[in-house]
């Protein structure tokens, strides 16, 4: 079985993907696309949520919450998943995970059942979200690797620009249960076609499960989401924020600790010690921070600042979000042909002018108009720079460790997804406080220090990846 790429390669020309691997990275790009769409989608339904269940807006948070938080523990799990069990048997669950909890938000008849079916989705998308990008560094040609990725974060980045208007035509004409009921026919697509074209690349192996190191990393995720989830509401030295804090933290240092010290850990944290690798990581966090925390604000500015409709700020937002999608496989294409530098510089500069340029005129007013130019341009700079900042960093490991650097990559996406937007909301929430100026206008200066924060994260994210990148053709 360990043979089997190479006999591939043998038969067909090195440069060329075999249509079977296509289909294969769309299976399990549908998984992933369905898994953040909902995601965004049910964001929309909250206030009908609250309605039908009597629920506080505290608690249907947790629609989210819980399904981030089951992302953020699974995904780590992926590189020892990889080597313990087949692709194929992985993908099967992933699917039949994912549609079981469709099935149970569909069908259930109070608020605590449609958690649990978040929680199931969750542990479905968790396991898809890397399978997708094994696949590809699995089976694309080397000189193509840049392009495939590009057409992963394109599936995946997609989602978030179709996901609020997808939710808001949905509950306003048909009811919020059909924003799980029109996915059904996307995962039967999907299982029939992985069922098809996955296949095994290299032998498996049976590492020992390293319970310790699963317990200190669910202390640290509960903990740090926790926290900051409740920076925006409660004090930072309470014990919501600053005692889950405290809890996070002291899981950190047990997984670390946990992780340097066994032979086969579950995320093999020594890949740091390649410090081109580690630099090229952080700088990923830091853009998919800024992207997440982006993807928060300006909806809510568009809404409270603008007084337009969810379903507005959805459509105001949709054209930039698509572009920057559809832009990630020309991104890639630009890294095959002229390496890393170019592509992920231009675009990082321009997501980067691109927010300064907002937080410049937030406080004055954004008109729509801008929001829309000045979005565009963000995620134009997402599409050229963000999937190659993966694609750069994985290209430093060797091939052995591709899993383990894909796990982390997919963790660090997964959490900044939740600081990004807990720290922008704390900062718009701690500006609205100030009784004395209307709601829009509050939110507005709000969103200024919000954006200036952005700007700063970009910088640096910036000066990173320039000082890390090399100068050369090579990743």
């Amino acid at each position: 079985m360990a043979n089997y790429k190479e006999e591939i390669l043998m038969k067909h020309p090195a440069d060329t993907i075999e249509p079977w691997v296509i289909v294969a990275i769309i299976a399990a790009g549908i998984m992933s696309f369905a898994g953040v769409v909902v995601e965004t989608a049910v964001n929309i339904s909250f206030p009908t949520l609250m309605r039908e269940f009597g629920v506080s807006t505290s608690l249907v948070q947790w629609m989210t919450t819980i399904c981030l938080l089951t992302i953020s523990l699974t995904v780590p799990l992926s590189a020892y998943l990889k080597r313990r069990f087949k692709t194929k048997h992985l993908f099967i669950f992933a699917n039949l995970a994912f549609t079981a909890g469709l099935l149970i938000d569909i069908l259930v008849p109070s608020f605590w059942l449609l958690l649990l079916g978040r929680l199931v989705q969750g542990i479905g998308t968790g396991v898809a979200l890397p399978l997708m990008f094994n696949i590809i560094l699995d089976w694309a040609p080397q000189n193509r690797v840049g392009t495939m990725m590009g057409v992963g974060t394109m599936i995946t980045g997609i989602a978030p620009a179709i996901g609020p208007t997808y939710g808001g035509l949905l509950v306003n004409n048909l009811g919020w249960r059909w924003i799980f009921i029109f996915l059904l026919p996307l995962l039967v697509a999907s299982l029939v076609m992985g069922t098809l074209t996955i296949r095994q690349q290299g032998s498996l192996i049976r590492p020992r499960f390293d319970w310790w190191g699963l317990g200190s990393l669910v202390l640290m995720f509960v903990g740090l989401t926790l926290g900051f989830a409740n920076m925006g509401s409660q004090p930072f030295w309470s014990l919501p924020v600053g005692g889950s804090f405290v809890l996070g933290l002291l899981g950190a240092g047990v997984f670390v600790r946990r992780s340097l010290a066994v032979a086969v850990p579950i995320i093999n944290l020594r890949i740091f010690r390649n410090r081109r690798f580690a630099r090229l990581a952080v700088g990923f966090l830091l853009f998919q921070l800024a992207a997440l925390g982006l993807s928060f604000l300006l909806p809510n500015y568009i809404q409270l600042s603008n007084h337009a409709t969810a379903m507005a700020a959805g459509l105001i937002v949709l054209p930039g979000a698509a572009l920057g999608a559809i832009t990630g496989p020309f991104g890639g294409r630009l890294l095959d042909q002229y390496g890393a530098r170019k592509p992920i510089l231009l675009g990082s500069g321009l997501s980067l002018l691109a927010v300064i340029g907002m937080a410049w005129l937030a406080a004055g007013g954004l008109s729509n108009g801008l929001i829309i130019v000045l979005y565009t341009g963000f995620m134009l700079g997402i599409g050229l720079s963000f999937g190659n900042i993966m694609t750069s960093a994985l290209a430093n490991l060797p091939e052995e460790e591709n899993g383990d650097g894909n796990a982390i990559l997919n963790t660090l996406q997964q959490f900044s997804g939740a600081v990004g937007t807990s720290i922008v909301s704390a900062i718009v929430a701690a500006s609205q406080a100030h009784r004395q100026l209307s709601l829009a206008q509050t939110t507005a200066t709000g969103t200024q220090h919000a954006l200036l924060v952005l700007s700063v994260v970009l910088t640096v994210e910036l000066i990173i990846v320039a000082l890390t990148l090399p100068r050369t053709r090579r990743a």
